[in-house]
């Protein structure tokens, strides 16, 4: 018996331009793995000079404390890209087949465009909170205007997140509604 041909083969010229147009999007995520590199080196710049600041008998316990919401805000930020750049090649490029790997995301199992969304939100919203929870240990450092902004926009995100996932969660109700029950008959048939 012969292997049966791709799916794709069976593709019109066309519609398989157009899908092969998914590929353009690879040097986008190799230019975030570069960014997160760039994360790697600002984590390390940033712990060496914590621990050389503590060769220092003046440094405070704030200063400390503001160095060291920086790093797990680089730590956020380098999560984020890890989310953006595995789940966004999984979804929109092609799958990695990590399926039996024993490092495997436990996310990445049932990860759609829908669920990257609502992680996306949530991350963001966690370095929001660093930065904000950084500005007002530092307070003094900045008007009220300043602060009430940051508090606005942090709440815009918080607002965003939640509108996010209650979208996601309607989907996922509507598309388990229409899904096909048992003998194939569409939920919303099966009550008559």
């Amino acid at each position: 018996m012969q292997n049966p041909k791709p799916a794709t083969s069976a593709l019109g010229p066309l519609p398989r331009w157009i899908f092969m147009s998914r590929w353009l999007q690879a040097p986008l995520y190799i230019g975030l793995i570069v960014a997160q590199g760039v994360y790697v080196w600002q984590f390390w710049t940033e712990l060496i000079h914590l621990i050389g600041m503590l060769t220092v008998k003046s440094v405070t316990e704030t200063e400390i404390m503001l160095i060291v919401l920086g790093l797990i805000d680089v730590v956020m930020i380098s999560n984020l890209l890890v989310m953006v750049i595995v789940g966004g090649w999984e979804t929109f490029v092609s799958r990695l087949e990590l399926e039996k790997h024993p490092d495997q995301p436990e996310w990445l199992s049932h990860v759609n465009a829908g669920v990257l969304k609502v992680k996306l939100a949530t991350a963001i919203i966690g370095i929001s909170s660093i930065h904000l929870l950084k500005s007002f240990i530092n307070a003094a450092q900045y008007d009220e205007k300043t602060l009430l902004w940051q508090t606005m926009i942090h709440l815009t995100f918080v607002i965003s997140a939640l509108a996010i996932a209650y979208t996601e969660k309607i989907t996922q109700s509507a598309q388990a509604h229409r899904a096909p029950r048992g003998g194939g008959v569409p939920a919303h048939q099966a009550s008559h």
